[in-house]
């Protein structure tokens, strides 16, 4: 049997048509997403920067080729390239086409802060330390009946609420908002919250915390987040929610927290056991 070896011209060639349009059409527009054609395929486009698919100094598919591609129209596409060059990440010249900028394949920051699920309060402290905060809402307010049901709390019953934006190298990666029983709340000032993780103001309250109960999903970017995160209205959002219980078994802290896919990541590691069952091994704080 007689094995081909491809050139490296070949290798490069290879690699060249992959990071071109894909030619099977896919049609955008063939489901009912209320999210707009342009920003749809902005989305394709910039994650395709951003993961090193499209390199610097490489020029992404034509307004034609794209059109081709997703079934869309000139002006959709054109849209979508304008959006990439408004935010940096791509220069746009007449008769050279778009280039992706140095500046926009950097847009990661080095790589998204990678954090472990095993291990999570130490995360939390670890990437509250690494990170600088700015506060957008501090008060006690009356508890909304998802935060009733998540706390398991009185109706009528007050809360502290915060919302917060982080940030990593002056760029916004996360907004969370956090729900705290009022009498744990009360223990703290808006300042401390703004120079402290949370986790370790709850653990200077007296409160020691055993469990927390996380779901992750996906949600989109609402006026409101597309603002604090710096993103456009529409992109995709992680969404985590978190209730943290006390030695008794108290829900505490109920946060709902927003990350920029392009800023965090969750990581996980299966390993075989004994049982030759899968099982999470620990994972290591998360770093930047």
């Amino acid at each position: 049997m007689t094995t081909r070896r491809a050139s490296p011209l070949a290798g490069h060639n290879a690699r060249k048509s992959a990071r071109r349009a894909p030619s099977t059409p896919t049609q955008l527009g063939e489901d009912r997403s209320p999210i707009p054609l342009y920003h749809r395929l902005y989305v394709i486009l910039r994650e395709r920067i951003v993961n090193g698919t499209y390199r610097v100094g490489e020029t992404l598919p034509t307004e034609a080729e794209l059109t081709e591609t997703y079934g869309l129209s000139r002006i959709t596409a054109k849209r979508a390239l304008d959006e990439l060059a408004r935010e940096g990440l791509a220069v746009r010249v007449r008769g050279r086409g778009t280039t992706v900028t140095r500046s926009g394949a950097l847009r990661s920051g080095g790589g998204p802060i990678a954090a472990g699920i095993d291990g999570l309060l130490a995360n939390l402290s670890l990437i509250g330390h690494g990170t600088s905060v700015e506060m957008k809402f501090f008060d006690y307010v009356p508890a909304s009946p998802d935060v009733i049901d998540a706390l398991d709390l009185p109706a009528g019953a007050v809360v502290q609420c915060a919302v917060r934006v982080r940030h990593l190298d002056g760029q916004p990666f996360s907004r969370s908002t956090s729900y705290v029983v009022e009498s744990i709340g009360r223990t703290f000032t808006e300042e401390e919250l703004t120079e402290h993780p949370l986790i370790e103001l709850l653990a200077r309250a007296g409160v020691e915390l055993t469990r927390v109960q996380q779901t992750i999903t996906a949600t989109v970017a609402d006026h409101e987040s597309a603002a604090h995160l710096a993103v456009s209205v529409g992109a995709p959002l992680l969404k985590l929610r978190r209730v943290f219980f006390d030695a008794d078994d108290r829900a505490v802290d109920y946060v709902e927290m927003l990350y920029r896919p392009d800023r965090f990541e969750y990581r996980m590691t299966l390993s075989r056991g004994a049982n030759n069952r899968f099982h999470m091994d620990p994972v290591e704080a998360g770093r930047a």
